[in-house]
Parts: structure tokens; C-alpha cells; sequence
């Protein structure tokens, strides 16, 4: 019977997209998903940064659910400069610095890995054009022979 009721009845859809964002901000611990879900695929999340910073101040938010925002806010929606964003939320909310700096560190440590990779790539690129013996090129740079291929192409 409840399951009945639950995937057999109608459900109430609500369109955040056409919700005034004033009225959002009043909706205590959905606001902040509210308002990321409404403003995700806009250009530069960083214009919602006032927005968030008074949310993350109201207290409504826990450090779980922070941790997921980020997250989302990561893989989902676009920022220029996303380690910036992250660490200036870090400033204006104390509160939840712990938990805002680990991403922001998360986000830095995968950019020097991608840095260091490509550079790697780069550096066994020359080599391989330079005539260099493929293996010891993966030898040298610790690269394998898919990441060789790789290059070449």
C-alpha cells in the first residue's frame, strides 16, 4: 500500500529555475543545494560567492553535506579560478575552513600531478623524436608503454 502510494501517485515537481533567489536564501538547509542547482551551468559560480558565504554563515550547512557541494560544485559547474573560490569561501566561513581547505589542497595536489605528468609526456615526447629507445625512455621517465602510444599519436 505504501509503495503504492509512493511510485503509483503523483509527486509535486518544483522548478528551482524560476524560484527569485531572495526567496531561496529563506529556505535554511535546502537553500544552498537549492541555489547551486539553480545556478550550476551558469558561467562563473564565483558571482554566487556572497550568496554562499551567507548561507555557509547561517549554519545550516554540516561539513558532510559541505563536502558533497564542493564536490558537485566541482565536477558539475565551472569556475575560473576554482582553488581561489574555494579558499576565499574558506576565509568569509571559518567555520567550515577545515573542511573547504582539504578540497582546495585535493584540487592543488591534482594540478601539480597533471603538471608533473604532462611534463613527463612532454619530456619523453623529445626523447622518443631525439631517437631515443622506447624502453628506456619508460625507463627514464617512468611512464608505460599506453602512455608512449599516447604520444605518438
Amino acid at each position: 500500500e505504501l509503495a503504492t502510494q509512493l511510485y503509483a501517485g503523483e509527486f509535486p515537481l518544483v522548478d528551482v529555475t524560476v524560484i527569485p533567489d531572495e526567496q531561496i536564501m529563506q529556505h535554511r538547509r535546502m537553500a544552498i543545494l537549492e541555489l547551486l542547482q539553480k545556478h550550476i551551468r551558469q558561467r562563473d559560480l564565483a558571482d554566487l560567492l556572497e550568496q554562499l558565504v551567507t548561507l555557509l554563515l547561517a549554519g545550516y550547512t554540516t561539513q558532510e553535506q559541505l563536502a558533497s557541494l564542493m564536490n558537485y560544485m566541482l565536477q558539475v559547474g565551472d569556475t575560473a579560478a576554482p582553488e581561489t573560490f574555494i579558499r576565499e569561501l574558506a576565509r568569509r566561513a571559518p567555520q567550515h575552513e577545515e573542511v573547504l581547505m582539504t578540497v582546495a589542497q585535493k584540487l592543488e595536489l591534482k594540478g601539480i600531478e597533471k603538471g608533473r605528468q604532462e611534463g613527463k609526456l612532454a619530456v619523453a615526447r623529445t626523447m622518443l623524436t631525439n631517437g631515443l629507445d622506447r624502453n628506456l625512455v619508460m625507463k627514464m621517465t617512468g611512464l608505460t608503454a599506453d602512455d608512449l602510444a599516447k604520444i605518438q599519436h
